[in-house]
Formats: structure tokens, sequence, C-alpha cells
């Protein structure tokens, strides 16, 4: 039977409660001290872990800590920088090109709008919603593989696609929520709804969400 619009905002809301109570700190894992640089790690977050890129961003704000500086750095030197988050040759074009449109197009300061931030070199709407929402405190949902993974999985969505999950899930998430409901959920996926081997039995949203496995079904993917 399908569910409704209005018992997937209750059955969001408790689950929710849930994820606040066990992960009362969540928050963006990634290290910046200005939206230029929550742009920048956000965008090498690509195909690497937060914690890599943790590792390699404050060698390269050392260096390039504002789109200006950024804009006038050696290619080579970028992509050296950013070497161990993988794709660096691409990376390091998207970054200079990045920083030179907005050095150029926004007079050197990253733009708080989603239609300006989804124009710049390498940004889409996932880094531009991380950006709206952790950067300038405006409301952004961000759609990453664990959003997609977990959705699914509460059976708040059907699709794959990324774009529209977000709008899906902009119906069923209070809006004030929409920013943390990604740390949330990553957290979660991380420490419990494990891709490959989920914890159900030790899982706070058990009783929320269809796709619990029994214990011996979990015992079996250990």
């Amino acid at each position: 039977m399908r569910e409704s619009l209005i018992n997937k905002q209750i059955r969001m809301k408790l689950i929710l409660e849930k994820l606040f109570a066990t992960y009362p700190n969540s928050k963006c894992s990634l290290e910046h001290a200005s939206p230029f640089q929550l742009l920048i790690s956000t965008m090498l977050s690509a195909q690497c872990t937060d914690d890599r890129v943790n590792k390699v961003t404050p060698e390269l704000f050392k260096h390039y800590p504002t789109a200006e500086l950024m804009a006038g750095a050696p290619l080579e030197h970028l992509a050296e920088l950013v070497r161990s988050t993988g794709f660096f040759n691409s990376k390091s074009k998207n970054m200079s090109a990045c920083a030179k449109t907005i050095v150029d197009m926004h007079a050197g300061e990253v733009p708080a709008e989603l239609t300006a931030l989804v124009k710049l070199p390498g940004v889409g709407r996932k880094t531009a919603n991380v950006v709206l929402g952790t950067g300038f405190k405006i409301p952004g949902l961000v759609v990453d593989t664990h959003v997609i993974r977990i959705a699914n999985l509460l059976r708040m969505t059907a699709q794959t696609d990324a774009v529209k999950i977000e709008f899906e899930l902009q119906k069923i998430i209070a809006k004030e929520h929409w920013v943390i409901f990604t740390h949330l959920i990553i957290d979660h996926g991380r420490a419990v709804c494990i891709a490959r081997r989920p914890q159900c039995h030790h899982c706070v949203l058990a009783e929320y969400c269809p796709s619990v496995l029994p214990e011996e079904a979990i015992k079996g993917n250990k």
C-alpha cells in the first residue's frame, strides 16, 4: 500500500527526533573558515572521504585561502596540493576556473543563491546546497550517497536520481531541518546503517524502517 505524504511527514518527524537524540553534535565534517573554503572542500570531497579532504586543505588554504589568491595559483601547484584526494587534475582545473569565475563575476565573494552557485565551474546542486546550508545558513537539502541509500531504505522515496529525491524530501522534511537532516543521515550511515553490513538490531530507527532486516539476515551480512 502506498504511504500518504502526511504519514511520511509524521514518520519523518519521529525519525528526526531519534536521530537528534542519537547524534546531538551532528554537523558538517569538512573543516573551513569561509564559504569559499567550504565550497572548495566540498568540491574536493567528490569520490573522496571528508577525513582525507581535511588532511589536504590546511596546506591548500595556507597558500590559497581566498578566491583571489586561488584564481592566480599555478595549476600544477593546485594539482600537487590536492593529489591525494583523487582525480586531482580535473579537481584542480575546476577549482581554478571556479575561483576565477567568483573573482570575475562576483567580486571575489561566493554567491549565496542556488542559481548562481550551480553556474560556477565544477559546482552541482549537491555542492551548492552544502554551501548554502552550512556556509550561509540558508536552507538547502543535500542529497549524497548516504541520503540516496537511506531515504530509499526508509521508503521516503523510490527514486535514485539525486535531484528528484531532493524535491521529494523537501515535501516531507520541515524546512528548518533540511540542513541538519543530511548531517544526521551521514552520521547514521557511517555508524549503523552501513551499506554492506547494516546493524539493524542496533538501529534506533528500526521501528520506523520498512527495510529492517531480521537478526538472522543481519548475522549473515557480517
